[in-house]
């Protein structure tokens, strides 16, 4: 009969190597759940049918009570986890929606500023003469993302480059969303997403109170 300390130490290393394999079992095939937990910004989070890829956090920078008007463009927070051992690209663009409080975009990308080229013997111009429109043009790259297999792309709005919902269709006001498609080069269906507005940060600034607003009255003597 074994003696009851070695049959203790049996059954704690036997539950180890079950807890062992248990993990592992966990590991094959997922992108690390706890960088998707590090972050404090949280947006939409879904993924494809198949699971093979992984939306999380996705929102628009709020940058005010006033909201971003027609025209704009909105600086957007986002991570793509890729859960395979492929590579997968992850296409965005935007499409007109049929649904109340949400506005479509021109298209989705990056937006970097164009180097105005100057040729030799040109003279330089005037500080007063306002720059042409050629050197204030900014190149747009499309939102065409490639994961590395069981790797992870994150965006945020403050990046140098931020990526972004390019010419809003409308009004982008707090409460209200921008309407995305995401489509996979792994033959995931495609997904149609709304962006909320980021909620701030701190509680908005209320107004200056009113005189006699909410006061109690004085009784007179």
């Amino acid at each position: 009969m074994r003696p009851l300390g070695t049959r203790r130490a049996a059954l704690v290393a036997g539950a180890a190597t079950v807890a062992a394999l248990a993990l592992g079992g966990c590991s094959a095939g997922q992108v690390a759940e706890t960088a998707i937990l590090d972050t404090p910004i949280a947006g939409v989070d879904t993924e494809t049918a198949d699971g093979s890829v992984f939306i999380r956090n996705l929102q628009v920078e709020y940058n005010g009570i006033e909201g971003y008007e027609k025209g704009e463009n909105a600086p957007l927070d986002l991570s793509l986890f890729n859960q395979t051992a492929e590579p997968v690209t992850v296409t965005i663009t935007s499409a007109a929606p049929d649904l109340p409080q949400v506005v479509g975009a021109d298209q989705v990308g990056f937006v970097s500023a164009a180097a105005t080229v100057t040729t030799p013997g040109e003279v330089a111009a005037s500080p007063s003469v306002a720059p042409s429109a050629s050197a204030l043009a900014a190149t747009v790259r499309p939102a065409r993302i490639q994961i590395a297999p069981l790797s992870a792309a994150t965006f945020r709005s403050t990046d140098l480059i931020p990526l972004q919902v390019i010419g809003l269709q409308g009004a982008l006001t707090p409460g209200a969303s921008v309407n995305l498609v995401f489509e996979f080069s792994n033959s995931s269906e495609k997904l149609v997403l709304q962006a909320p507005v980021a909620s701030p940060l701190s509680p908005a600034p209320r107004g200056p109170a009113v005189v006699g607003e909410d006061t109690p009255e004085l009784e007179s003597h």
